[in-house]
């Protein structure tokens, strides 16, 4: 174990020796990360993770991956950075590693505007959608064991199931889930408050403490001088730090 942790040591000056960094994401969680009509990978997510690229020296390269495989990806080194709206958990420290939070969020349902619906408690027998591998899939399975529980790659996917009654409801990050619905104009809305808060980091296999300690430099100075509220402004119309 100390031999593997000492060589992932190195991935700041691997990096710079390359000078690119690998930044996966899903693309299927706007207006964070997603794929645009141009066909670009863009969002909140992409444009912090390239800043934050930038100033450690680098260019950001970020791609797309499945979610549920995600971790195993970065794990196998097929990309140095997860920076996908991932929240830091307990459970995720135990085999990888996170910067300092870059924003703050919370789990949130969302149900058919005019439903009956207004708690994770009226859900007994219900149809709830989750996006698979997500905090929100494993919080549902040990908090709500009577719903019936449907898996999706994304949002945009969950909206269209509960804008068209296959699903009852479905439970995402409440600044996503309401940007996306009032962008689509969907008859949807928020049922009840949080389900609980969540904090979010840029993902990095363990053992990494030189590239951790650049990334929460770039996002301390991008705090200070602007940039941060700069991106945050433009993609979700608040300061989400």
């Amino acid at each position: 174990m100390l031999f593997f942790q000492t060589a992932l040591a190195d991935d700041l000056a691997t990096v710079k020796k390359k000078g690119e960094i690998r930044m996966a994401m899903s693309g299927q969680y706007p207006p964070f990360n997603f794929v645009n009509d141009k066909n670009q990978l863009t969002g909140f997510d992409v444009e912090i993770g390239n800043e934050v690229a930038k100033r450690i020296g680098v260019a950001g390269v970020p791609l797309t991956t499945a979610w549920d495989g995600i971790i195993a990806g970065l794990l196998a080194d097929k990309y140095e950075l997860i920076c996908g709206s991932m929240a830091i958990t307990s459970d995720r420290l135990k085999s990888i590693d996170f910067s300092d939070p870059y924003y703050r969020s919370g789990a949130q349902l969302f149900v058919k505007k005019g439903s009956a619906l207004k708690s994770i408690a009226d859900l007994k027998g219900k149809k709830l959608g989750v996006t698979l591998g997500t905090t929100y899939e494993k919080w549902v399975r040990e908090n709500a064991s009577d719903v019936d529980i449907r898996t999706y790659k994304g949002v945009p996917d969950m909206i269209l199931e509960v804008s068209t009654g296959r699903i009852d409801g479905f439970i995402s990050d409440k600044i996503v889930g309401a940007l996306a619905i009032k962008e689509k104009n969907v008859p949807i809305e928020l049922a009840g408050g949080l389900l609980y808060e969540e904090k979010m980091g840029i993902a990095l296999r363990q053992g990494n403490a030189p590239l951790k300690e650049a990334m929460n430099s770039a996002l301390d100075a991008m705090k200070n001088d602007g940039t941060y509220k700069a991106i945050s402004m433009k993609w979700l119309g608040i300061d989400v730090r």
